[in-house]
């Protein structure tokens, strides 16, 4: 194991660090988009033609071919009766916790909320309709739910529908249910993938069309998003899970070679760490090999160190942050003991910071309130995490009065007539005559 992670250690003084992000930066591109006239693409344009054409059918024929399971369109929605039933189910334990987080996500977005009307100036109007992308893991994501739903629920959301491929049992897994029963979501069906995203996109028969679809997923569903991008709105195009470590030398490895592990196990997902330590990198490259083969997926997580992940030594942490700007990532977290703060201060591109030791990237993705639904692949440069404010549109308001018209009518006859608009220009001139 030892051999094989070795590489993933590299210096600033070599030019191999930019090689590495490079390298990582290619295969992180290649995990999240299509391009455009491959074969995969042609086959999603193919999935989406289809599902707007044929609708109800093309639904049933793509869940019979990609999960296995035979459908009409009656099972598509989960039933009442069945939502309740799985609600009922739950551990009580783990209820408590789900309750918790939502409330901790709720009060979060609350506070954040910024879509309050400003009479004769601009309305904010909640979007009408949300679709929300769950995937079919192995295991169920009630965080995906919590943490995409709450924040358009806060922001007034009348209309959320909820997609998810049957792949529990042929269907899906009661742990989702119960967390949409839990919210009042009473729209759930058992269909995901590209074809999913594209019955929320144009509807169907039984499958209303949405306005904005939210939600992770895998290649196809991303790339789906970005497809009907425009036909809907979307939250984002969102690539393997990446963590940025910026530590110094009072950070404690093993703990971030286990927060490195956390976003790898993904598989895909990426992980690094950016020093100006080079005992701290030596020590956190021996916990990766001592920590990695103890997990349930120590392959796969070993594939993703190797493929997706480094750590960087840099002379000076001033290096490391310029660099960490550069990076954007969508998870960074800043253990450099008691100059944490400072160097939060001077980070401007990132989805969201995990300050201190104690702040592992699981705290945001289940506990703290801010959504981990975060730009990935250097787009926190200009996305933003996903939040309440994100499901409401303004509509600009703009009254003018005889005299105000009148003071302004020069000025605008004049704009318009450079722009060779005459029509524009009439409209004006003819109010003052």
């Amino acid at each position: 194991m030892a051999e094989n992670l070795n590489h993933i250690l590299v210096s600033s003084d070599s030019p191999q660090w930019q090689q590495r992000l490079q390298q990582v930066h290619q295969a992180v591109k290649q995990a999240t988009y299509f391009e455009d006239g491959d074969k995969n693409d042609e086959a999603l344009r193919e999935i989406l033609r289809n599902v707007k054409l044929q609708g109800d059918r093309a639904i049933e024929d793509y869940t019979q071919r990609f999960d296995k399971v035979t459908l009409s369109p009656d099972r598509f929605g989960v039933t009442r009766n069945e939502m309740i039933e799985a609600h009922a189910g739950v551990d009580r334990d783990l209820m408590s916790s789900i309750r918790q987080a939502i409330n901790n996500v709720r009060t979060y977005q609350n506070r954040i909320f910024q879509g309050k009307s400003i009479p004769g100036k601009v309305r904010y109007t909640p979007i009408r309709r949300v679709g929300v992308c769950v995937p079919g893991a192995s295991a169920p994501l009630p965080s995906t739910v919590i943490m995409t739903a709450v924040p358009a629920i806060v922001a007034g959301v009348q209309e959320i529908a909820v997609v998810s491929p049957p792949r529990f049992k042929g269907g899906i897994h009661p742990v989702i249910l119960a967390v949409c029963q839990e919210l009042g979501i009473r729209e759930v069906y058992r269909i995901g993938g590209a074809h999913a995203i594209a019955a929320l996109a144009f509807g169907t028969q039984t499958i209303r069309a949405v306005d904005k679809i939210v939600g992770p997923g895998n290649q196809w569903v991303q790339m789906a998003k970005r497809r009907v991008f425009g036909e809907v709105d979307i939250d984002s195009v969102a690539g393997p899970s990446e963590v940025l470590i910026l530590a110094n030398e009072q950070a404690n490895p093993a703990w971030i070679a286990a927060d490195m592990l956390s976003q790898a196990e993904h598989a895909p997902g990426s992980a690094f760490v950016f020093t100006d330590s080079r005992p701290l990198a030596e020590h956190i490259l021996q916990e990766l090999e001592k920590q990695v083969v103890c997990l349930n997926r120590a392959k796969e997580t070993a594939a993703c160190l190797r493929t997706f992940s480094g750590i960087i030594v840099f002379e000076r942490m001033e290096e490391a942050i310029e660099q960490a700007n550069r990076f954007a990532a969508e998870h960074l977290q800043i253990q450099c003991g008691d100059q944490s703060h400072s160097v939060a201060e001077r980070i401007v591109n990132a989805g969201a910071m995990f300050i201190g030791s104690y702040t592992p990237v699981a705290v945001g993705d289940y506990w703290a309130g801010p959504s981990h639904t975060l730009p990935t692949g250097t787009s926190a440069r200009f996305f933003s995490p996903l939040s309440s404010n994100d499901f409401v549109k303004s509509t600009s308001i703009i009254e003018y009065s005889k005299k105000q018209l009148a003071a302004g009518s020069d000025d605008i006859v004049r704009l318009a007539m450079t722009e060779g608009l005459d029509a524009h220009a009439r409209s004006v001139q003819m109010r003052q005559e």
